[in-house]
């Protein structure tokens, strides 16, 4: 899975979740700052990620940008494989 599919689910999960538009959801935004996102947010978007590929996610992993959630769900896709 390329890095564009895996922003793009990504950015459809921060979305509904988070309640902001998608173009907010950059690779360099912030999750907490930018985005005013909480930890249990941030747990609810690792649970969404989780279960939409399948895969184990540690929500305590210094995850600070989409770029960062983005790269970690690639690299645990990539340890499955």
């Amino acid at each position: 899975m390329t890095k564009e599919e895996v922003l793009a689910k990504v950015q459809e999960i921060a979305a509904e979740q988070l309640d902001v538009d998608k173009e907010e959801i950059v690779l360099t935004a912030n999750i907490k700052d930018d985005l005013d996102a909480d930890s249990l947010d941030v747990f609810e978007i690792m649970n969404e990620l989780e279960d939409s590929f399948d895969i184990q996610l540690d929500a305590d992993e210094g995850i600070q940008t989409i770029g960062d959630v983005v790269d970690y769900v690639q690299k645990q896709l990539e340890s499955k494989d």
